[in-house]
């Protein structure tokens, strides 16, 4: 077997986003959730591996939707913790080119957050809000993810997710979704974002 997928430590300590998510939020949410994508992605590499090498046989459909998922799901939450940065380090609004392509695109920030929060706020079941990147109009873009890996724009990369799957928010806000997404603005990382673009 190759190499497999690890489940990164968080750039902050499990208590260091209170009172915006509690200690106990953020322990469940990486340790159990993020760490259960990590091992249903590797599991199933191990069984694609393994039906390789004995030239067994694999229903590749129901495969490739398992590891579509959990490595969606791995991936995006390794996004979604350095979207976060610590209270007073995080919030306000984006300077820079990520400013500048927001205030382009949106007419202003306030716009944009608007229009962000109203995509979180109306994602249907369990997802992610996500500003993407279009590299072929040089445009900002709102998305919605549905689960993991639904709805995603091929080739966009991606600078900020916001995870509203109620694992996220469920210990702190009960189904207040909204409220969530209030909260994730007093702490998100502009700083992560704007690298991501320059990039």
């Amino acid at each position: 077997m190759g190499k497999v997928y690890t489940l990164p430590e968080l750039p902050y300590g499990y208590g260091d986003l209170e009172p915006y998510i509690s200690e106990q939020q953020l322990m469940l949410h990486h340790g159990k959730h993020h760490a259960a994508y990590v091992k249903g992605a590797n599991d199933m590499l191990e069984k694609l591996d393994k039906s390789r090498k004995e030239n067994g046989e694999l229903d590749m459909k129901s495969a490739l939707k398992s590891l579509s998922f959990n490595i969606g799901g791995h991936l995006l939450h390794s996004l979604f913790w350095k979207n976060m940065a610590l209270k007073g380090r995080g919030g306000g609004s984006p300077g820079g080119a990520l400013g500048d392509a927001i205030g382009k695109e949106f007419g202003s920030f306030e716009r944009f957050r608007k229009e962000f929060t109203q995509a979180a706020a109306s994602v249907e079941g369990s997802g992610w809000a996500a500003l993407a990147y279009c590299k072929q109009t040089e445009r900002p873009v709102i998305m919605q993810i549905e689960k993991h890996n639904t709805n995603v724009y091929p080739q966009f990369k991606i600078l900020l997710a916001l995870d509203l799957w109620e694992h996220a928010y469920y210990l702190d806000y009960k189904n207040d979704r909204a409220k969530f997404i209030e909260a994730f603005w007093n702490i998100v990382n502009w700083d992560e974002a704007g690298k991501r673009l320059e990039k």
